[in-house]
């Protein structure tokens, strides 16, 4: 794990010795983070990195997974699915199902941090048990800009409770009685999936997967899920290859609250059958060396998203000066900036038409790559999300404060 010094080179000295002030600020509170899954997604890529470089700064700080079985993860994902506007069939057994996990988990985890930090809906619920002084923010990373008015009633009586809220963009935010708070996402620029490889690394990786480094390379590297639109990245490819010579890699892993991830990924399968140009990869879990690899020995990276609620694969990209192709949605309109870092696109038939222009231009590529690593290098690092939540942890003790004044 990489300390808070190296991060200098990158992010500045200026940014470092920032959250060291902020830090001796929070003082003795404790950060607890709970969400619902160790490995895969992007809530627990971010927490994997964070918690490392808190404690380091002195900022006693815990993270807690609860448990489900898959009953619950099946309600949640519909729940998931429904925020971000789906149309999903709910049942009042749903809600029981829910509501019965929480209770089983309030069992199991012990709630003792003084500012207690809860990662999107699966285990909102836990905010039942608050005591003493504590302060809890609910942290929601999805798309709840039109949610399902049956999912969103039942959630923000629960989300009501809370002292504060996060989202990530001014357009999720909702009708609440607490105060709201945005916070973008961010990636890691020394993890393992962002660093710097060598050319022999990239190559190796390409050959394993029997990728041609000679000839154009789209990529899209996600959980293999409906909203990301995986069938949507073949139908655009295979009307970029009428025109033009390329290959396809859609390459992701799953996560165990996702129970949908095996039939998404079967159907990808189906749909790219009979075509060796199209490489369908399923990841392990810490498969990092292997999607950076990937990225960088891409031409083009693709991101045509349904609904998203930032898309940390689209920073990623533009962090290794690839230029994104994405659905116009959610956190992604935040990352790609149209004619700037890569092309917003709304169907498969927008996205084959930006992917040949940029095919057929090596010198936009390359401009929009590095426009899109300094968007990245200013907005979206882990040490300012950080700061946010540093920032945050001072915020709640001073609720409905216009002015906060922190002593030197």
């Amino acid at each position: 794990m990489s300390t808070l010094d190296e991060y200098a080179a990158v992010a500045g000295e200026d940014v470092i010795d920032e959250l060291r002030v902020l830090a001796r600020h929070v003082g003795t509170r404790r950060l607890q983070n709970i969400n619902s899954t160790a490995v895969g997604g992007g809530v627990a890529e971010i927490l994997s990195r964070m918690v490392p470089l808190l404690r380091e700064l002195g900022v006693g700080t815990t993270w807690d997974v609860i448990r489900g079985d898959e009953a619950f993860f099946a309600v949640t994902k519909a729940f998931h699915n429904a925020l971000h506007g789906q149309r999903e069939t709910l049942s009042d057994e749903m809600f029981d199902i829910y509501m019965e996990n929480t209770r089983r988990n309030l069992e199991g985890i012990e709630l003792n941090g003084d500012v207690v930090l809860v990662h999107d809906p699966q285990p909102a619920g836990l905010v039942s048990a608050r005591h003493g002084a504590q302060r809890w923010i609910w942290r929601c990373h999805i798309d709840v800009s039109a949610p399902d008015r049956w999912v969103w009633g039942f959630l923000r009586p629960i989300v009501d409770r809370y002292d504060a809220a996060i989202f990530s963009m001014p357009s999720f935010a909702q009708v609440l009685s607490i105060p709201q708070f945005l916070v973008a996402p961010s990636i890691d620029p020394l993890a393992p999936k962002n660093r710097d490889l060598d050319d022999e690394t990239i190559a190796k990786v390409l050959e394993l997967y029997q990728i041609d480094p000679a000839r154009p390379l789209l990529a899209q590297i996600s959980r293999f899920d409906r909203l990301k639109d995986p069938l949507g990245v073949i139908a655009a490819y295979r009307m970029v290859r009428r025109r033009q010579d390329c290959q396809l890699v859609l390459a992701g892993g799953g996560a165990s609250d996702d129970p949908e991830g095996m039939m998404v990924l079967q159907e990808v399968h189906e749909a790219a059958e009979g075509d060796p140009d199209i490489h369908v990869i399923l990841l392990p879990p810490y498969s990092d060396t292997e999607i950076n690899a990937l990225v960088r020995g891409s031409t083009i990276v693709i991101q045509k998203s349904l609904k998203e609620g930032f898309g940390l694969t689209v920073a990623e990209a533009l962090w290794k000066r690839k230029p994104v192709i994405a659905g116009a949605v959610g956190g992604i309109k935040i990352q790609v900036i149209d004619d700037l870092t890569g092309y917003l696109v709304h169907s498969p038939e927008g996205a084959a038409h930006r992917i040949l222009q940029l095919l057929r231009d090596p010198q936009l590529r390359r401009v929009m790559g590095e426009n899109g690593y300094e968007h990245v290098r200013r907005n979206f690092l882990l040490t300012r999300h950080i700061k946010d939540y540093l920032l945050m942890m001072l915020a709640v003790d001073h609720l409905g404060e216009h002015v906060v004044l922190l002593d030197a």
